[in-house]
């Protein structure tokens, strides 16, 4: 009886340390029915865990610069889409096809054309 006890008590553990995991690896925030491009400067690259961010200033049609946070995967993922932790650098010129945030904010999951300064950067599938 002691042993079942055990074992239900470890499953429910389990469980309950992977459903934030889970709901943290959805695309509820983006807006995925939609593709805009961000395009402008760099301002920094971060390659870490749980997410590779580039952070571009874009100008939006008024003029103003907006401080856009773009997001892709992991670096182990992204590593096998061809990226390194030099792909982008700080004064880079890039265009970014991304999914925009549902809310409205300077904020996207990159899902699609990656130029930059002027040359298509070719993912691997």
């Amino acid at each position: 009886m002691a042993n079942k006890v055990g074992i239900v008590a470890v499953m429910a553990g389990v469980a309950a340390f992977a459903v934030p995991l889970f709901a943290h690896h959805g695309a509820a925030s983006y807006d995925t029915s939609k593709t805009v491009t961000v395009a402008g400067t760099v301002t920094e690259y971060v390659w870490s865990n749980p997410h590779v961010l580039v952070k571009v200033d874009a100008k939006d049609a008024s003029g103003n610069v907006a401080h856009w946070v773009c997001e892709a995967w992991n670096p182990v993922t992204q590593t096998g889409r061809g990226w390194t932790k030099n792909t982008f650098k700080a004064g880079d010129e890039v265009s970014l096809e991304i999914n925009p945030a549902k809310n409205g904010a300077s904020v996207g999951e990159i899902r699609g054309r990656i130029v930059i300064n002027g040359t298509e950067f070719k993912q691997t599938p």
